[in-house]
């Protein structure tokens, strides 16, 4: 049975059978809604249900805990429609915008930025126009339907360059061939763009809110791409970007965050590592969100640009709203995960 799924307050709608998620059928109906990981992890495509019911599939419990399920939230990655819906979901657009397309590329380069991150950079053909928002990602098109999902860390330019930050994960199935046998001028297929992780327009109009940018490992790429997007339009706002890791090493690019400081002059970069033994660290120790609530108790009128594991993503969403006071609605993440047909 196919169900009429309402979404408010842009007052769209798509049809949506019983057997696909409603991520799936709103992006099959060319409407781009907010998602991200696709997989339950990030909570970036929960939505409320105002009208109907769902069945919530494989929902974490973590990412969608019980008092949401009562409350009309749901996962549009996990959900599927039971009856017809009426939803609120906020900065929907056209996919058709900037299309999602499959293409094949050519390693550029392999560049090793630390014992376990790697550069790697593709070049797309000179015929093809790629268009992108600084955040977004790009699934990798593996033998049998698997996919391997990398945030770009670059801006669009018209040497149609992507730049992957490519974290290797002992036993994958992809990482270990990029620091292995991959090699420039080898030939892969991409999907992409994807997801709705990148900068939103103000939400009240003529109004700025200061940025805070939470990075963890290599979920510095994503964030990279939009301050470096933020320098070329010369950008006035006030940003903080915080960046954790476990060891000095794991900030693998200091030099150039630390540059964006001069280039950006209403950036602070405020890197924090949580090994508190390292002796070659004069710097921040902690957990990375923690240093964020430390320096900013009041964040009611921030906007907050968080990326990296999914443990990071959720505690910082709840200790920034409860302890904070950080609008939900303010709160943008893009989640890496570790699972089968995800970033590895």
């Amino acid at each position: 049975m196919t169900h009429r799924i309402s979404l408010q307050p842009g007052g769209q709608s798509f049809p949506a059978d019983a057997d696909t998620t409603l991520l799936h059928a709103a992006l099959d109906a060319g409407l781009m809604v907010p998602y991200g990981c696709r997989d339950g992890a990030c909570g970036a495509c929960k939505a409320r249900v105002t009208q109907g019911s769902v069945d919530h599939g494989h929902a974490p419990f973590t990412t969608l805990p019980e008092t949401e399920r009562e409350a009309g939230m749901a996962l549009m990655c996990c959900a599927r429609a039971k009856t017809d819906l009426e939803m609120e979901v906020r900065d929907v657009r056209s996919i058709h915008d900037i299309p999602v397309r499959k293409l094949p590329c050519r390693v550029q380069s392999l560049d090793r930025l630390a014992d376990d991150v790697m550069r790697l950079v593709l070049r797309l053909p000179p015929s093809e126009n790629f268009s992108f928002l600084p955040g977004q990602y790009i699934d990798f098109l593996l033998p049998g339907g698997e996919r391997r999902s990398f945030s770009v860390a670059n801006t669009p330019n018209p040497d149609n360059q992507l730049e992957l930050h490519v974290r290797l994960i002992p036993g994958g199935k992809f990482t270990p061939q990029v620091f292995t046998t991959m090699k420039p001028r080898d030939i892969l297929r991409i999907e992409g763009p994807l997801g709705s992780f990148h900068l939103k327009d103000a939400p009240e109009p003529g109004v700025e809110h200061p940025l805070v940018l939470l990075a963890g490992g290599t979920g510095f790429a994503p964030l990279k791409a939009i301050i470096e997007d933020l320098i070329a339009r010369g950008s006035q706002r006030d940003i903080a970007l915080y960046w954790g890791a476990r060891d000095r090493a794991g900030l693998y690019l200091h030099e150039l965050a630390s540059s964006w400081e001069t280039a950006l002059p209403g950036l602070r970069y405020i890197p924090v590592i949580s090994d508190e033994t390292a002796a070659d660290w004069t710097g921040r120790r902690g957990l990375v969100h923690e240093a964020v609530m430390t320096d900013l108790p009041d964040l009611s009128h921030h906007q907050v640009y968080a990326c990296g594991a999914p443990g990071m993503i959720e505690i910082a969403k709840k200790d920034f709203s409860e302890r904070c006071q950080l609008p939900l609605t303010h709160f943008y993440a893009d989640a890496f995960t570790f699972s089968a047909d995800a970033r590895n």
